[in-house]
């Protein structure tokens, strides 16, 4: 028995057959239990989803990040024992060891969700410029991450318990999902904290999503998300 049994990750993927396979393979060394949402890939996704043990569901068509989490949400909290839930990204960028503190402390502390930040205190120098920039402007435009306290509110790495799960509702299929998750956390009252956290950037993952165009989007998309009801 693993001591994570009551822990699932989320794994939204699309056309990450290159890496896949290994990054699912690590983390099932520590969580057992981990779903990963095949989100229209092109590639060979599904079969090394497959390979790698973890649970397969299928979008027939690329339905953006936003729709394969909640997918996975929901496919997570229908299981029995699953009580603490984990995003987390398909291209290699995320740590286990991180997740592992996030955990802990959702376990001991009075806390509802944590999100992982690159920017709490510690040497940032890692992340790319463009990507640094476009973060920091996102917070700087939105006052209601501020008052949560958040520096890094798209950090696609999230823990959460079951009240969360329970009650997230994504809506917005893109990357705007990051601001709208943020929007749940002050309308619903979760209580949130950060978790410094260390981002693996890769040539492969640099080279999927650090262009200016991705920076605006980013910014565009949250201010769509901010106007949702």
């Amino acid at each position: 028995m693993s001591g994570f049994d009551d822990t699932w990750l989320i794994v939204p993927c699309y056309n990450e057959g290159t890496v896949i396979f290994d990054v699912l393979s690590r983390a099932r060394e520590t969580f057992p239990n981990i779903v990963a949402v095949n989100d229209g890939s092109r590639d060979n996704s599904a079969a090394q989803i497959r390979a790698a043990g973890a649970h397969l569901v299928d979008h027939p068509v690329n339905l953006g990040q936003g729709a394969a989490i909640q997918t996975g949400v929901e496919y997570a909290r229908a299981q029995p024992g699953a009580e603490f839930f984990v995003t987390f990204d398909a291209d290699g960028q995320h740590q286990v060891k991180d997740v592992v503190r996030m955990i802990e402390r959702l376990r001991t502390e009075p806390v509802d969700i944590i999100v992982g930040t690159r920017f709490a205190g510690q040497d940032n120098s890692q992340v790319p410029w463009i990507k640094r920039l476009v973060l920091k402007t996102v917070v700087m435009l939105s006052p209601r991450t501020k008052r949560l306290g958040l520096s890094d509110a798209h950090n696609g790495l999230r823990a959460f318990n079951r009240k969360v799960a329970e009650e997230m509702n994504i809506r917005m299929n893109g990357m705007s999902h990051a601001s709208e998750i943020v929007t749940m956390i002050d309308k619903q009252g979760w209580r949130v904290d950060e978790e410094p956290v260390d981002i693996l950037y890769t040539e492969y993952s640099m080279s999927k999503g650090q262009s200016l165009i991705n920076g605006v989007n980013i910014l565009a998309d949250g201010l769509v998300a901010r106007r949702l009801p």
